[in-house]
């Protein structure tokens, strides 16, 4: 009897293994589907969404003047990407933007030599006559500050440039005039921005702080009490030789403390005291010099931006 209904249960138990068999086939088939189905999808919603993302640029807008690109032109190259310094303040210098060359950051005189030699109009007939020596200008409390032994020039040269410096002038006022707070910045060792304590302290015109020494004085006076920072934010476009001949002069743009100054104004020549200079041919690049004057001015977080303003994209 027992084995009667063994034998009876048997086929019945193939029968249920067959049909678990088929019910994982078909859940495979099922789990098949789903998947190509979704890979159909995302490969349809990929379509519409690159059919449908927003535009980049355009390929078929007017040229622009000179016929190298058009209007809103996808293919135009974007700019490189720079991220930015902070802003200083009383307490604080700033900091410089990535692909900026630092000068000074307040720790040493590393990017320097001493200078005992020409400036401005004399820099580059006289060059040889100069003599680069070990800089001697101290630096504590996150400054240096100018002493009377030697000017300070930078190892590296440059030309078409953007330049931040601060500077401040003594805090106790000595002296009036050209005899108060006097240093300066010479932009290719010749080129030079008056740094001068201008705050109630009359004094010649084109001689004053932010000036361009010599030729054109600052658009307004927006110095700062004696003894505070000041920021000097400068475009400087190198001038242009060829042949020995000139055949673009130098440019300066300045902001004084964050105020417009000099607009792209054109430089008459190389600085001068009392005279008229006419340009003397030079090389495409060269140093940035810091002017010692007698005065124990002081500066700190001193960068340059390369600029390349001749290829523009």
């Amino acid at each position: 009897m027992h084995r009667m209904r063994a034998a009876f249960l048997r086929p019945a138990a193939r029968i249920a293994s067959i049909d678990s068999l088929a019910t994982l086939e078909f859940a495979a088939m099922i789990h098949r589907i789903c998947l190509f189905a979704g890979a159909v999808a995302l490969a349809l919603v990929g379509a519409f969404a690159q059919e449908h993302a927003p535009a980049t640029g355009y390929t078929d807008t007017p040229f622009l003047p000179g016929g190298k690109w058009r209007v809103h032109d996808d293919t135009r190259p974007r700019p490189a990407v720079v991220t930015p310094g902070t802003f200083p303040t009383d307490m604080h210098r700033s900091t410089a933007p990535s692909d900026a060359v630092v000068l000074f950051d307040g720790t040493d005189l590393s990017q320097w030599v001493g200078w005992q030699g020409p400036f401005g109009m004399e820099f580059y007939p006289s060059y040889s006559k100069g003599k680069a020596v070990e800089p001697t200008w101290k630096v504590e409390n996150g400054y240096m500050q100018v002493d009377t032994r030697a000017n300070l020039l930078s190892k590296q040269k440059f030309g078409d440039i953007q330049l931040h410096v601060e500077w401040a002038a003594p805090e106790a006022v000595a002296g009036a005039s050209q005899g108060r707070g006097n240093s300066g910045i010479g932009i290719m060792g010749t080129y030079e921005i008056q740094v001068l304590d201008s705050f109630n302290n009359k004094t010649y015109a084109d001689g004053q702080a932010a000036s361009l020494y010599g030729e054109y004085p600052p658009l307004v006076n927006a110095s700062r009490e004696p003894g505070k920072w000041q920021t000097y934010d400068i475009v400087f476009e190198a001038p242009r030789f060829t042949d020995g001949k000139l055949v673009k002069p130098a440019f300066a743009t300045v902001f004084h403390n964050g105020v417009l100054v000099q607009n792209r104004q054109e430089l008459l020549g190389p600085t001068a005291h009392r005279v008229r200079s006419e340009y003397v041919p030079h090389e495409a690049e060269g140093p940035i010099l810091l002017q010692m004057h007698g005065n124990p001015v002081r500066y700190r977080s001193v960068w340059v931006r390369r600029l390349n303003l001749d290829d523009k994209p």
